[in-house]
């Protein structure tokens, strides 16, 4: 293999042919700590602070080493920026001629079929103006397109109702017996990856072939060298959505929509079948009508003590039951209809598997509303045993990575949940020079977190800092509730003062557009939840403070969170401290990560909540944080970005 020392030093290949690089020791030392892993097929879990440089440190040796690589991101943003961006850029610096593809779930795909059958749909004659011009956008690209992406049509937007009528879905796609198979533009994209020397994908697309051998990747993972995992601290959330089972209304009221569209176009003159349609569509929206409100997470064990929503559940597989029994009549009329019928039976089975709660001490079951939709789920209490079984099917390498996996450079916490007990674990410390460039605030006299007065003190105690800051803020709340409380008393304390920084809430727009807005404005105060307190870079003066509001605690009224803690404290366990504390920790250095993107930024971190300096656990947490001077004086915060806007004016 080519020498990394070279190709990471100053007149070496990356710093002649990659403007702005810069060498960084700890870069070129988790590369040779990659490659060694690549080369003796290791496990390797690797902490690279902000500013490492993990994406390259990956890349150049993934690239060299030679075999098939597949490259898992955590977001769909990520994946694009791999494979447009980032691997362009080191294959053309080391001039190797590797072959890349970007597989996505096949969502993401314009269907065919299914595009064909919503042209000919009578229920398009009664849709909007709007749908009706980007159908005609959606069939004009299908016909022009080599890869089908939907991303690449931008006339039509990411989340418009009509894409979920023009792409295809696991359990609406007919596989071989589509009579479009062979212009499919997701088995184009298969056949691509098959080839292709490195595949980008998703944790979310990972983790659903795995299990459900359904994206195409089972057919790549015999061949595969090296599998590594980017933004890998949310693979256990991921791991866990797909190693459980999961219905949801939604795909029942799919199941209806395709069963309504293939009885027009295949079995018009088989009349109870629209009705048994109906009947079943309308008992699906009535559970979800069952249980008020959304956003909410609720033990099975309580909502089956709901009287209406356990008769609704009961009435739903009765109808789910007699409509599968009609399509079983009529599957051999189309292979539309004959893949409704498998649908129901399988919908059936699983909802009938969840509705009996089989004693299984390893799952926790559970209900999540959204606004539309409810869906039913069952979640391992635990995937370290079933994920240790892909690790060890076949001889390859495995590197997890991102810039937050430790507790105070301790990975028992993440090893433990993703059961990597023989893997080796290593932390590279950020570049940046934090005790210079970053002051950390926690403020004083703020009440314990669960006081009524708390987010009111919280907004008192932040306004002189972001006074002081000239706005340029991130609040980073950890609830909705909090967030709005956030926005409505700082658009009333900022009229009482007279203070012209603009206010951004999460919602407004969708992230990309927010950010944009806020970079551009250069003095406003982003108020976000969950969204931004990850996978967000803003660097320069834009942003110059990030307020969290409290620690970002999971609640403790969370059934897979309380399941868990349960089976802790029954082995003898101290929950709080093996999973609970380890779980902030590690969410709080995401949403403190925002702070510093670079050698030139500065900034204050404010962490309001007290349990920082009153708790025991509180030291364990700051010391996890980057290596930032301290302090609890606001005059101090003053003083700091008094220097910072000197140091701005002087550069």
């Amino acid at each position: 293999m080519s020498d990394l020392a070279n190709i990471f030093s100053v007149n070496g290949l990356l710093a002649s042919t990659i403007p702005g690089y810069r060498v960084r020791p700890q870069q070129l030392s988790m590369a040779e700590s990659i490659a060694e892993t690549i080369a003796h097929h290791g496990v390797l879990v690797a902490e690279a602070g902000t500013g490492t440089g993990k994406t390259f440190a990956y890349l150049v040796p993934a690239l060299l080493m030679g075999g098939k690589v597949i490259l898992s991101t955590g977001t769909k943003t990520l994946q694009d920026q791999l494979f447009n961006r980032d691997i362009p850029t080191v294959r053309k610096a080391l001039k190797i001629p590797v072959t890349v593809a970007l597989l996505k779930g096949r969502a993401n795909y314009v269907c065919h079929y299914h595009l064909e059958r919503t042209l000919q749909s009578d229920r398009f004659n009664f849709a909007s103006r709007e749908e009706i011009g980007y159908l005609g956008l959606i069939e004009r690209y299908a016909n022009t397109s080599q890869h089908g992406d939907k991303s690449g049509l931008n006339k039509v937007p990411e989340h418009a109702a009509i894409w979920q009528y023009v792409t295809s879905t696991r359990d609406n796609c007919l596989g071989s017996e589509c009579p479009h198979y062979k212009q499919c533009f997701v088995m184009e994209a298969r056949k691509r990856a098959l080839s292709a020397d490195v595949v980008v994908v998703n944790h979310h697309l990972f983790f659903a072939d795995v299990m459900l051998r359904d994206e195409g990747l089972s057919e790549l993972l015999p061949a595969c060298n090296t599998v590594i995992f980017d933004e890998a601290h949310q693979l256990p959330e991921v791991a866990s959505l797909f190693f459980g089972e999961s219905v949801s209304t939604s795909q029942l009221l799919e199941l209806a929509r395709d069963a309504q569209t293939e009885a027009i176009a295949s079995a018009r003159d088989f009349v109870p079948l629209p009705d048994a349609i109906s009947a079943m569509e309308k008992t699906a929206r009535d559970l979800r009508l069952a249980i008020p409100g959304e956003n909410s997470r609720l033990a099975a064990t309580k909502v089956m003590q709901n009287v209406e929503f356990k008769n609704t559940l009961d009435s739903l597989l009765d109808k789910l039951s007699q409509l599968a029994s009609l399509l079983e009549n009529q599957a051999a009329r189309s292979q539309g209809l004959e893949n409704c019928w498998r649908r129901a039976c399988d919908l059936h089975a699983v909802i009938k598997r969840w509705s009996e709660q089989i004693e299984d001490e390893g799952y926790v079951r559970w209900v999540e509303t959204f606004s539309q939709a409810l869906q039913l789920n069952a979640t391992p209490l635990s995937i370290a045993e079933v994920f240790n079984k892909q690790l060890n099917a076949s001889p390859r390498a495995w590197i997890f990575t991102s810039a937050t996996l430790a507790v105070r450079n301790d990975f028992t916490h993440y090893n433990q949940a993703m059961g990597l007990a023989t893997a080796q674990s290593l932390s590279w410390s950020s570049p940046f020079d934090y005790s210079q460039q970053a002051l950390f605030y926690v403020p004083t006299d703020l009440p314990n977190p669960n006081d009524r007065s708390y987010t009111d003190s919280v907004v008192k105690a932040a306004l002189p800092v972001i006074k002081a800051s000239r706005g340029r803020a991130f609040f980073l709340c950890t609830s909705l509730r909090a967030m709005q409380q956030v926005y409505e008393q700082l658009q009333t304390l900022f009229e009482q003062a007279q203070l012209d920084f603009p206010l951004l809430l999460q919602g407004q727009g969708s992230r990309t557009t927010m950010l944009e807005r806020f970079r551009n404005l250069g003095n406003a105060i982003l108020i976000g939840s969950q969204s931004f307190w990850e996978g967000v870079d803003v660097r320069g003066e834009a942003l110059s403070l990030v307020i969290i509001d409290k620690l970002p605690f999971a609640s403790p009224d969370d059934p897979v969170l309380s399941a868990r803690i349960d089976k802790l404290n029954k082995e003898g366990r101290n929950a709080f401290m093996e999973y609970q504390l380890p779980r902030a920790i590690i969410n709080l250095k995401q949403g403190a990560g925002r702070l510093i993107r670079d050698e030139k930024d500065r900034g204050v971190l404010m962490i309001c909540d007290p349990r920082l300096i009153t708790q025991p656990y509180g030291k364990r947490i700051w010391q996890s944080l980057p290596p930032m001077k301290r302090t609890r004086n606001l005059a101090e915060v003053e003083r700091f970005f008094a220097e910072s806007d000197q140091v701005d004016k002087s550069q």
